[in-house]
Formats: C-alpha cells, sequence, structure tokens
C-alpha cells in the first residue's frame, strides 16, 4: 500500500527516508494559528487531525496517510514556530534555563478501510547556554525559523549546545518513529 507523508517538514521527510520505505509527500495547507488549544499536548494533536482532514478528500488511491505536528513547552509556555528573530533569541536564551519539551503528535489514517490511530510522544531537549554569537548564526542560518521553539538539533551549529536529550532524537525532530510505526501496524 501507498505511504504519504501529509508534511513538508523536512526533519519528517528524513526521519521517514531512514526506514527504507518508499513514500510520497502531501503538505496539507491548513491555518494551523486556526486550531488551538489551552492543553499543550493536545494542540499538535488537533492540527495533525485537521492536517489529515484535509488531506483525505484529495487521496484517490488506498494508501496509508501519516500527519504529524510538533508544539515545543518550556517555561510554561506553548511554543510553536517563531514569528521573529526577538522570539527565537528568547526561546533559544531560555533553554539554558530549563529543558525544551517536544510534543510530537502522530496521526496514521488506512485510507482504504478509514481506520485511523494517533498518539503523542513527548521528549526533553536539555540546553547549555548559547552564546549571541551562536544565536546570531542560528538565526541567520534560518532554519530554526522554520521550527517549532526555534530549535533543530540535527543542525551541525547547534550540536555542541545540546547536553543531553531524555526521548528520541526522531521525536524531537517531529516524527517519533517507534510511535509512527505503531500506528501503521494498528490500521494496516
Amino acid at each position: 500500500m501507498n505511504l504519504i507523508l501529509g508534511s513538508q517538514s523536512t526533519s519528517r521527510r528524513a526521519v521517514l527516508e531512514s526506514t527504507g520505505r518508499e513514500f510520497t509527500i502531501m503538505p496539507a495547507d491548513i491555518d494551523e494559528k486556526a486550531i488551538r488549544s489551552d492543553d499543550a499536548q493536545e494542540m499538535p494533536l488537533l492540527i495533525a487531525r485537521a492536517k489529515a482532514a484535509a488531506l483525505l478528500p484529495k487521496i484517490t488511491a488506498d494508501a496509508i496517510l501519516i500527519t504529524a505536528d510538533q508544539v515545543v513547552e518550556c517555561a510554561g509556555e506553548v511554543r510553536e514556530k517563531p514569528e521573529s528573530h526577538e522570539d527565537a533569541r528568547r526561546y533559544l536564551a531560555s533553554y539554558a534555563l530549563e529543558p525544551a519539551q517536544t510534543n510530537s503528535a502522530v496521526v496514521v489514517t488506512n485510507t482504504r478501510t478509514g481506520k485511523q490511530a494517533e498518539g503523542i510522544d513527548i521528549a526533553r531537549t536539555y540546553f547549555k547556554p548559547i552564546p549571541e554569537d551562536i544565536v546570531d548564526e542560528l538565526i541567520a542560518d534560518g532554519a530554526i525559523l522554520h521550527s517549532a521553539g526555534a530549535f533543530v538539533i540535527e543542525n551541525e551549529i547547534m550540536k555542541p549546545y545540546i547536553d543531553h536529550l531524555e526521548g528520541t532524537p526522531d521525536s524531537v525532530k517531529g516524527l517519533p518513529l517507534e510511535l509512527t510505526l505503531r500506528l501503521i501496524n494498528e490500521v494496516s
């Protein structure tokens, strides 16, 4: 059965490519900012469900559709993609004080049967203080401006400032692989 990743995230694509499975990419064009929740674990799940709902009518062949979303929690604040360079600076400075918790939601749908399974995976990234010149370099690079919480753990510039992870790198990248594979099996 065809496998479709309903995301344009390069990190999610890289995680799925690591499995050796062939898949196609079909990003959902939804207004994620219109979907809100006070619960930082529910919100990415609501967005992942909305992505699936937007894509399902466009899929004509039998397939397994994977949609996902992620928010970062730190210091009691929900952090999506930074809206400005100042947001990114503030986020990165705060990570030396408290870990960045990634709440990654995955929704997997079998388009032939309509069966759907979903789950949340949580990981924590602990950072060392990030010097201001490195923050400038990260912002100039631009990748962090398109990532929840303004960080990308696979970024070579950022790697030296990661102290340790609780959880898996694939979860921090936005597609927890163990959870995703389990959900694919549940709907297959």
